[in-house]
This record gives C-alpha cells, structure tokens and sequence, in this order.
C-alpha cells in the first residue's frame, strides 16, 4: 500500500516507540490522515498510536485542537505558527506524549507568491521538550507527490523528536 521507505520508517517508528513507552498523537490538515495510516498500517502500531486528528478547515484546527483564531488570522493556516500549535494541540487533547502537525498546500490550485504550491510546514512536538518546525517547499510536483514528500517527512520529525 505504501512505497517501501514510508513503510521502514513506519515500521522503525512503531518499534522505536514501543520501546520508549512514546504515544503518538498527529494532526493533518493537507495530508487528511496520511501519516496516521502510514504508522497504523504497521501491525502494532496499537501500542504506540493514540489518536489522528484531521483538521482540514480553520474551524477544525480551532474547535479539536484549539489553534487560535488570532493565530490563523494573522498568520494564515499554512504557516510556522499554526503548525507549532496543532502539534500542541494534539498532545492536549489527547493522552499522547509526543505528536506531528502538518498543513500546506498540495495542489493542484490554492497557491500564492507568498504560499506557493507546494508549501508545508510540519512541526513536531513532545512534552517537555522544545517542538521542531520544518518549512518544506516541494515544488509544484503533483497532489499526490507533495502529500507522500510530507509524509516522509513527518516520519523523519517523530524520529528525530523520539531520539533521547
């Protein structure tokens, strides 16, 4: 179902995370549950993954995860700001101690000069720990192509956010 790098660093994450008692929360604007099917496509992922939150409109971010409405007003939804508070927001409502958040803009349509197609911003966050962001410009390279590029990324964020 998966290319097979998305399906290692899966399965790597489940492993990783089994041994480290870490429960994952994610919240996916642009992606819609990608990266949650991706770490729930691993059998055992039950013991490391709590809940996905898809959060495609602003008053999804607002009302599941409690993104600020001044947040997305001056900032917009693809940006630094609203991904940092998604990933928060996913451990707060949420018995997870570490998650991921993306938003962007897959394309094809949708984007600016300042928001181009292709834009995502990921961020991920663990409790008592300092989030990670990551701004990501694929490019124009198809719906789908930017959707898997996010993904991968995602997985490499929960990696690199798990490292003790």
């Amino acid at each position: 179902m998966w290319p097979q790098d998305i399906e290692d660093a899966a399965r790597a994450i489940v492993a990783d995370f089994g041994t480290k008692n870490l429960l994952i929360a994610t919240a996916e604007s642009c992606t819609a549950g990608l990266i949650a099917g991706a770490i729930t496509e691993i059998a055992g992922s039950s013991t490391v993954f709590d809940r996905g939150f898809v959060t495609y409109s602003n008053e999804a971010k607002r009302e599941m995860i409690g993104v600020a409405n001044a947040t997305l007003k001056a900032h917009g939804a693809v940006s630094r700001e609203t991904a940092l508070e998604m990933a928060e927001g996913a451990i707060g409502n949420s018995g997870a101690n570490i998650s991921v958040a993306v938003t962007g803009i897959a394309g094809p349509g949708g984007g600016s000069d300042e928001k181009p197609v292709g834009l995502v911003h990921l961020a991920a966050a663990r409790t008592g720990r300092k989030p990670l962001h990551r701004e990501m410009r694929y490019g124009d390279i198809g719906r789908s192509a930017v959707r898997l590029a996010t993904v991968r990324t995602a997985l490499e964020m929960l990696a690199e956010i798990s490292a003790d």
